[in-house]
């Protein structure tokens, strides 16, 4: 028995030693390790500075959001372009180092194109058949918006082929609610944003909490119902909006994290201090003529190239967002953790 004991006794220690009941952790090798860390994070991001100001970063930069409509070969309104039209203010933007984003990508900061490009943001309202109709075999009609997008982006490789459609009732002229499903479902399929422009198109200024609240709450609900797609921005009618502009953000049946004016100037990054999601400007697409000597999109497309510093250029990396160190006090506080000065 007690040569038993003993035995037992040998056991527990060896067990116990097993288990780590020995010395104590080497604290000057964790601290040398947690330095060691630390040293490298710095590495990196001093890394990542060099690089950003090296094709000379700016996210705090404007970025151009174009307010497109019809794409018709007869223009009979000053919004509508002809399909040659449409594909030249594409090139341009091809030429000029854009990138197309959505306007959800916009809003959420998820801005993720090569460093040194320039984020778009390419809208339709109104859901017009000029901007998508398919044929038979499903596929879009030649000369209609989308097909032109998808030729361009094909012959210019790093041009993405996506854009924001919003839709009201008239859903690309489509009546029935299996009609209005296939293209709502193509377009959805096909990496395009689907957003809200009201049932009616009404002009929300003067309306009611309840009316707005119908007006895009029900379209909210038919986007929904068709293709499982819950709209998470939206045009404003006329670019107006109602008596208390967070009604067009939340609702009953909807949930928008930003709301689009009709035109007016470039944008401001959503890293930006002077960012407001409720009420994010956009620009008509237009030439130098009248009001638009200075306010539509060739105007302002010369004026951001030929001022480079106040233009969004990206640093590649989705997960900073990078700058020249005199502008950070324009910083929103909530990306203080993205933060990449150079």
């Amino acid at each position: 028995m007690r040569l038993g004991f003993l035995g037992g006794l040998g056991l527990v220690a060896a067990v116990a030693m097993v288990s780590g009941c020995d010395s104590p952790p080497d604290t000057a090798k964790l601290a040398d390790s947690k330095a060691d860390a630390a040293a490298k994070v710095k590495v990196s991001k001093e890394a990542k500075a060099e690089a950003a100001a090296a094709v000379k970063a700016n996210e705090l930069g404007q970025i151009p959001v174009l307010m497109f409509h019809r794409v018709i070969p007869k223009p009979t309104t000053t919004d509508d372009r002809t399909p040659q039209q449409f594909r030249a203010d594409l090139e341009r933007l091809v030429k000029e180092g854009y990138v197309p984003i959505t306007a959800a990508e916009m809003v959420a900061g998820k801005i993720d194109i090569p460093a040194g490009k320039h984020p778009v943001v390419l809208t339709f309202d109104d859901s017009s058949p000029s901007q998508l109709t398919l044929n038979q075999m499903g596929v879009p009609q030649k000369d209609t918006a989308v097909e032109i997008l998808l030729d361009v982006a094909a012959k210019n490789p790093g041009f993405r082929p996506v854009a924001t459609f919003y839709v009201t009732r008239d859903m690309f002229g489509k009546s029935t609610p299996e009609e209005q499903a296939q293209m709502l479902l193509w377009l959805k399929n096909n990496g395009f944003e689907i957003g809200n422009h009201t049932r009616d198109h009404l002009n929300l200024r003067g309306l009611s909490h309840d009316k707005v609240e119908e007006q895009i709450g029900s379209i909210a609900k038919q986007v929904g119902t068709l293709s499982s797609v819950k709209p998470t921005t939206i045009s404003l009618p006329y670019g107006s909006q109602p008596r208390r502009k967070q009604w067009a953000m939340r609702g009953k049946h909807f949930k928008h994290q930003g709301a689009f004016l009709a035109g007016y100037r470039p944008a401001s990054a959503p890293f930006s201090k002077s960012f407001d999601p409720a009420g994010i400007p956009r620009i008509r697409v237009m030439e130098k003529k009248g009001d638009c000597k200075q306010f539509c999109s060739h105007a302002w497309l010369d004026w951001l190239k030929n001022n480079p510093d106040m233009r969004y250029t990206s640093d590649g990396d989705p997960r900073t967002v990078a700058y020249p160190k005199y502008q950070a006090p324009y910083l929103r506080k909530s990306f203080l953790t993205w933060s990449l000065p150079y």
